[in-house]
């Protein structure tokens, strides 16, 4: 293996470089890099997108621009650990926006089937906790939770 490590393919049904600007928009350290275009050889219709890569967040992807054969489902994800509720409510609503749904336990779909786990580091300690009383309560709490919600797994960390 080179030292390039992974990239993420993501598959598209015409919309890939829709997508890859879309997500550099989203997420800091982000940048567009080579496009690729169907050429007489097909299948796509030549001169248009076949492929886009790009950075988000220092992660390296691919959009492809493959048909309408595979779609995105919820078997595959990608965490978005966050500092604080600012951070949360940042990706949460940037993602969930035109035509993105909300899931529950911090879970989203975007608007291109994509689905995202807008975690705070915060939760990520509490569930871990040697006290499993404590553990538990911001366990319940969570399942209770679409977006997370800080303070109040912090209240239910404190058995307030």
């Amino acid at each position: 293996m080179t030292a390039q490590g992974f990239t993420t393919c993501l598959w598209f049904d015409g919309r890939a470089e829709e997508a890859a600007r879309y997500y550099v928009s989203v997420f800091p350290d982000s940048r567009i890099g080579r496009v690729t275009r169907f050429n007489e050889a097909g299948p796509g219709t030549p001169g248009s997108v076949l492929t886009v890569d790009f950075v988000a967040n220092g992660q390296k992807f691919v959009a492809l621009n493959g048909g309408p054969e595979f779609t995105f489902n919820e078997s595959v994800s990608f965490q978005i650990h966050c500092a604080d509720q600012e951070e949360v409510d940042h990706y949460w609503a940037r993602l969930t926006e035109d035509g993105g749904e909300p899931g529950p336990c911090g879970w989203l779909r975007d608007k291109y089937g994509v689905s995202w786990q807008v975690v705070p580091d915060r939760l990520l300690e509490m569930l871990s906790d040697p006290d499993t009383e404590k553990a538990v309560r911001v366990t319940r709490a969570m399942h209770a939770m679409s977006k997370f919600d800080i303070a109040a797994l912090e209240k239910a960390y404190a058995g307030e």
